[in-house]
């Protein structure tokens, strides 16, 4: 009886596991077709959507969900609440929705919602729309929603609203009940408190009725551009806006997970064409309207954002070489929202800053058109993967943008990591974004920690093998929902090593890494080197001798459980010595050549290896002569 208990035990809990190398790969679909119409002068907008979703999963459904995200923009909502209760909030909400007038609070209120023709029972909990079924969704089939809503936009807080603090009219992210997302980890409605997204991939026909003089962009190619004029009709047609109020923009897009738009009477738009690439669409106020700024700030921001143009060009090339090829067909950059924030095809983003700001955002925010919004990752669970991804290429494209030729372009992310090892207060990288204790340890851990993952595989791979493991990447889950031990199996088959090692570590714990050169001791004609892992993260390490005569020499220390060594990168004279086992807090290094012919010894001059303490990472011998 005990030992069927026991390989009952040892079965329920190896059964996840096999489950998560095992699973065959699904992802769900879902169609929308959407008409609003906003009356602008109120902010409030009617919505019909039919919403045609299919089961790819091998699961029978009972129950949907969608987000209602603009019911957070009220009193007493849970991101209200966790705003005015976490201990360092956003600046940009603190206690803002708390105050918000009647006229100014956000909502989505359901009027109708059918399924395959019959009404179905739902309900409002905050802002997830739980709604059980008439029939099952059973696997392969696909079922058709019809809802009608009411919605208001609330006063732009975070992300979405009208009148952000440059004077856009109309921020549009999160505007539409938008199905909630089911993978292999089941359903995720998550309410809404200003974290991290999820989304079903599925094709978008949208209608935005709207007041005659006001200029739109967003996700998706217009469809009626000799109808709407503005910069968006063919050359030498004549464009008729003096029939009715309102135009009706029509949008479409294919094979994404969200849809934005933005709006305002003021919106100038540009185009440009990336070679080879995406059409480029720029939508900003012109002349520019931001508040506290002088005639000739404001004259300065506009030309900025004509220079943008080249860069967002730029940017794209780049990125198209070097992380993949964008899979879209245009690409938006719209003034508005609260900083920056991606939507698929597109960017909200302020525009009242500086040239490199202006081209720093954009460059963030493109790039969550490759980590997010193209590999479609939960960002609520693997944030890192969207944030960090997104910022250690950022830091490489900005780098390349502006010509600085940085030694170390990624500095700024490893900084932010050391704060967060130093401040006493993070966390694991595995906590759900909404979870985390402070905003800053999301933030460090996010944005800096995450890039600081991507650094050091570069390090352990081979910088070589680590890019070409970024493309492959792209290449295999593009379009898909990726998790993070499938992009840990996409480096393992491209480098041939094991890394699980690396991800449990530095994913899964706060642990950090310290090693140190204990001792450089001349014995006779050799000189013996004693090295120590200080702390409790292993990591494989490079050692650079340099000798007196200026010569070079690299000792690599291949980590045991790693499997595997990364190709030579420099070409410097290497030599590959014993692995170091995990359990070892020291290593013997022996340097057949006296210690009078050795200037410095040092760990990792890359800076690659996120080491928390660098200051035992060097040892000159002629300031030990010295003394």
């Amino acid at each position: 009886m005990k030992n069927l208990l026991t390989l009952l035990l040892a079965t329920l809990f190896t059964l996840p596991v096999l489950q998560a190398q095992n699973r065959d790969y699904w992802q769900q679909h879902v169609d929308y077709t959407m008409e609003i119409d906003v009356d602008a002068e109120s902010h409030q907008y009617s919505g019909k959507q039919t919403l045609v979703y299919t089961n790819n999963s091998p699961k029978q459904l009972n129950r949907v969900y969608y987000h209602l995200y603009f019911n957070a923009f009220q009193p007493g909502s849970m991101m209200d609440v966790r705003s005015r209760t976490i201990d360092d909030p956003d600046s940009r909400v603190r206690d803002r929705i708390y105050q918000l007038e009647e006229d100014q609070i956000g909502y989505q209120k359901v009027r109708s919602l059918t399924q395959d023709g019959e009404a179905v029972e739902y309900k409002v909990d905050g802002t997830v729309l739980v709604v059980e079924l008439n029939e099952p969704i059973q696997p392969g089939a696909s079922t058709t929603f019809k809802m009608e809503w009411d919605a208001q936009v609330p006063l732009q807080i975070r992300r979405s609203g009208w009148n952000n603090s440059e004077g856009v009219e109309f921020s549009m992210s999160q505007w539409y009940p938008k199905l909630a997302e089911y993978d292999h980890q089941g359903w995720h409605p998550n309410e809404y408190i200003g974290r991290e997204f999820h989304g079903v991939f599925g094709n978008f026909d949208v209608k935005i009725s709207i007041d005659r003089d006001y200029v739109l962009g967003g996700t998706g190619v217009l469809q009626n551009t000799n109808e709407i004029g503005y910069g968006y009709e063919e050359e030498g047609v004549k464009v008729n806006r003096t029939k009715g109020d309102k135009l009706t923009w029509h949008f479409k897009a294919e094979n994404v997970i969200d849809f934005f738009w933005g709006a305002d009477p003021d919106f100038k738009h540009v185009t440009a064409q990336v070679p080879d690439g995406p059409k480029l669409h720029f939508l900003y106020q012109q002349p520019a309207v931001v508040e506290r700024a002088s005639n000739s700030e404001n004259a300065q921001y506009t030309k900025n954002w004509e220079e943008l143009v080249d860069y967002t060009i730029g940017a794209f090339e780049y990125a198209n070489k070097h992380f993949g090829e964008y899979p879209y067909p245009q690409y938006t950059n719209l003034q508005g929202g609260d900083g920056g924030m991606e939507y698929p095809m597109g960017t909200l983003i302020t525009g009242g800053r500086s040239l490199g700001s202006l081209v720093g955002v954009m460059v963030h925010e493109m790039y969550h058109s490759w980590y997010q919004n193209v590999l479609a990752t939960n960002e609520s669970l693997y944030e890192w993967m969207d944030e960090g991804f997104t910022s250690f290429a950022s830091a490489e494209t900005m780098d390349h943008l502006f010509n600085r030729d940085s030694e170390f372009p990624y500095a700024g992310s490893y900084r932010g990591y050391y704060a967060l090892v130093n401040s006493g207060i993070e966390e694991p990288m595995t906590t759900h974004a909404d979870h985390y204790n402070t905003n800053f340890a999301y933030g460090r851990a996010a944005y800096s920690k995450g890039a600081v993952f991507l650094g050091q595989l570069s390090y352990i791979m081979g910088d070589e093998t680590f890019r070409k493991g970024m493309l492959r990447y792209h290449d295999e889950w593009k379009l898909k929902h990726p998790t993070d031990l499938d992009f840990i199996r996409v480096m393992e088959k491209e480098s041939g090593m094991i890394l699980d090692w690396y991800y449990e570590y530095f994913v899964q714990t706060t642990k950090s890494i310290d090693y140190g050169i204990k001792s450089v001791i001349g014995v006779g004609d050799k000189t013996s080197i004693k090295l120590e892992r200080v702390e409790l993260m292993p990591m494989p390490l490079d050692v650079v001798v340099e000798y007196t005569d200026g010569s070079s020499e690299l000792f690599y220390i291949p980590l045991r459980m790693m499997r595997g060594e990364k190709p030579a990168e420099s070409n410097i004279t290497r030599t590959t010595l014993k692995d170091w086992s995990w359990v070892e807090p020291e290593y013997n290094l022996t340097i057949n050549k006296p210690a009078s012919q050795i200037k410095t010894v040092t760990i990792d001059p890359s800076q690659r290896l996120a080491d928390i303490n660098r200051q035992n990472n060097s040892f000159d011998m002629a300031s030990m002569l010295n003394d």
